[in-house]
């Protein structure tokens, strides 16, 4: 009699195992199962790599300055921070025209027909040296650089020496709605940031990177909002910055997109907020301007660079 109770028990036991195991295998995402292969099955191709924005963002963002506009004693100097995109050649996918992205003030604020980029010059020893390089913001006065209607933001097409060789990005890494809204970018989300905080650079001259939560709502659409808050310490040097998005196996859509990276520009940094009731005292947030204004600036270029 034992036996048989015994022997009742663990059928019912392994009874409610396979049943479980039924259920698991039920429950599989989809995706999931197109990952799974036959142990002999031949070996699939190496899958492609993301770009890694951290570094060619790091690389592709300089310190950019000039005589303070209006300065009698011409003693002064403006700086801030910029970055370079690639805008496609037309007709011609595999060229890009060199455009230089940073916050409109930026610009405005540096006296005179020429600024200056601090670029990187590396060396056989893996050191870096700095190599200043001349750029033309105006002809005889008249601004060079494009700005979008009531948004902090100028582009400029930019000529770069024969020998730079920097990977940069091309413009379709810039976000629109569409692309915040698909991804689910919320409050609370993580921002990166690349800028020269009160002139201060990191090893070899790259800029200083920092992070922070986005700390408004809401975020789309941006032509009603406009500005976004970045929950970050903003300092002059930072304005024009390059803000950007880098997450992994990210959940969207209801579904975790396990092995995905999703990334892209968020917007640029333009200026920290100041609290009306408290005499102007700033409040260490920043204001960050969607891309989607730098996409509207890029838009009002002409359509080919006179640089070759």
């Amino acid at each position: 009699m034992i036996l048989e109770v015994r022997k009742t028990l663990v059928a019912e036991v392994m009874t409610q195992m396979v049943g479980l195991l039924v259920a698991a295998v039920l429950f599989v995402p989809s995706a999931a199962i197109a990952q799974l292969r036959p142990i002999n099955a031949p070996a699939s191709p190496a899958p492609i790599q993301p770009p890694e924005l951290n570094t060619i963002l790091m690389k592709s963002t300089y310190m950019i300055l000039g005589p303070l506009a209006g300065d009698a004693t011409n003693t002064k100097i403006s700086f801030g921070t910029a970055f370079l995109m690639g805008k496609p050649v037309p007709n011609d996918p595999t060229r890009e025209f060199y455009v230089l992205i940073t916050a409109g003030h930026v610009l405005d604020n540096i006296g005179g027909d020429i600024a200056t980029l601090r670029l990187r010059l590396p060396q056989t020893d893996g050191s870096y040296v700095e190599r200043p390089w001349q750029i033309k913001i105006r002809d005889n006065g008249k601004n060079l650089y494009v700005k979008p209607s009531d948004a902090d933001v100028a582009a400029l097409y930019v000529n770069m020496p024969d020998d730079f060789n920097v990977t940069i990005l091309p413009t379709s890494f810039l976000s629109d709605d569409k692309q915040l809204e698909r991804f689910e970018i919320h409050p609370g989300d993580e921002l990166f940031c690349l800028g020269f905080p009160l002139g201060v650079s990191g090893m070899g001259g790259f800029p200083i990177l920092r992070s922070g939560k986005i700390a408004s709502y809401p975020i789309t659409p941006t032509l009603i909002y406009r500005k976004l808050s970045f929950d970050f310490n903003v300092f002059e040097g930072n304005s024009g910055g390059p803000v950007y998005f880098v997450d992994h196996d990210r959940t969207y859509g209801g579904v975790v997109h396990l092995g995905e990276t999703d990334q892209f520009l968020v917007g640029l940094v333009i200026e920290s907020y100041q609290s009306s009731a408290y005499k102007g005292e700033e409040i260490r947030l920043a204001a960050v301007v969607p891309a989607s204004f730098i996409l509207e600036a890029l838009q009002t270029l002409p359509a080919t660079s006179p640089y070759k």
